[in-house]
């Protein structure tokens, strides 16, 4: 028996003094009211109701029972009520600040259709760890190498369209960027914040190494306003994916030779914050990372 459900029918009868109005108040057809009542008079084993009247008068065990009957049905109301706020309260899940708007407004959405509030807070890679270290966050996307990781992004370097090199998309040889003896001025390759990690930042300055830069020539900037502003200013190049240059209206071209690319991972306080997140957003984390999940699919630009 649902001992709820029998009490608020109880409680809406007693009120009202008749079976047929008490079971409309409860949303509930008349037969059911009775049938519940029966139920709960054979629990308790004692009538609540006096029948030998037309009006569904209580007996005096039904008075005794009333007020704890209402006491139940007001704590069930009360816990649905506490219930859906828990669930409208807002998930908050710590991304990279090189998401674009429109695609964390289209994860948005798509939590929103899936019952889940989000809470998105913007951080580079040392704050959104520490944010869910300190549990200000239920969940982050954590910057990992490329063999740990469920998306994977793509870096290339992007440089302002008019930069003379007349290259088009052809892939960047970092070679080419080679000064020449005696030459003072020399092309760099800015990394920004979100890609100050060491599988990123190691690796390009690497494969800068094997080409013979020199070491200013590959440089991390304070923000990725500073890094764009000094790309677009210099006719350099910033360290970034095909989605992100486009958003900032720059020329992309990949990297010839070893890839170098972003990878993250997702991590949550508990198992089912993680699952809330990869059952039913994992295209739409990707599409917001402008990468591809570990199997090699597109999560889009």
């Amino acid at each position: 028996m649902d001992l709820v459900s029998a009490c608020r029918v109880f409680v809406h009868v007693s009120e009202r003094g008749s079976f047929t109005l008490g079971a409309a108040a409860a949303r509930v057809p008349q037969p059911v009211a009775s049938r519940r009542i029966a139920a709960l008079e054979q629990h308790f084993g004692e009538r609540l109701f006096d029948r030998s009247t037309r009006r569904a008068a209580l007996t005096p065990f039904g008075r005794d029972m009333l007020p704890s009957a209402r006491r139940l049905v007001q704590l069930a109301e009360a816990m649905e009520c506490d219930a859906e706020q828990a669930r409208l309260r807002p998930f908050s899940l710590a991304v990279p600040r090189t998401c674009a708007v429109r695609q964390l407004a289209l994860l948005d959405a798509a939590a929103r259709g899936e019952g889940t509030v989000l809470d998105l807070r913007a951080a580079d890679p040392p704050e959104r760890a520490e944010l869910l270290r300190s549990h200000t966050v239920r969940a982050a996307l954590l910057a990992l190498p490329q063999n740990e990781a469920e998306w994977t992004v793509p870096l290339g370097v992007a440089s302002r369209e008019d930069d003379g090199s007349g290259e088009g998309a052809r892939p960047l040889r970092l070679e080419t960027l080679r000064p020449g003896r005696g030459q003072r001025t020399f092309r760099r390759i800015r990394i920004q914040p979100e890609d100050d990690v060491p599988h990123v930042r190691d690796r390009l300055e690497q494969l800068g190494h094997r080409a013979a830069l020199v070491s200013a020539q590959i440089t991390v900037a304070a923000t990725l306003v500073a890094a764009a502003s000094e790309t677009l200013r210099d006719g350099g190049f910033l360290l970034c994916s095909a989605p992100q240059a486009t958003e900032l209206g720059l020329r992309w071209r990949p990297l010839a030779g070893e890839p170098v690319a972003r990878g993250y991972g997702l991590s949550a306080l508990t198992g089912d914050d993680a699952e809330r997140v990869r059952d039913g957003l994992a295209a739409h984390v990707a599409r917001s990372l402008g990468a591809t999940t570990a199997d090699g699919t597109k999560g889009g630009g």
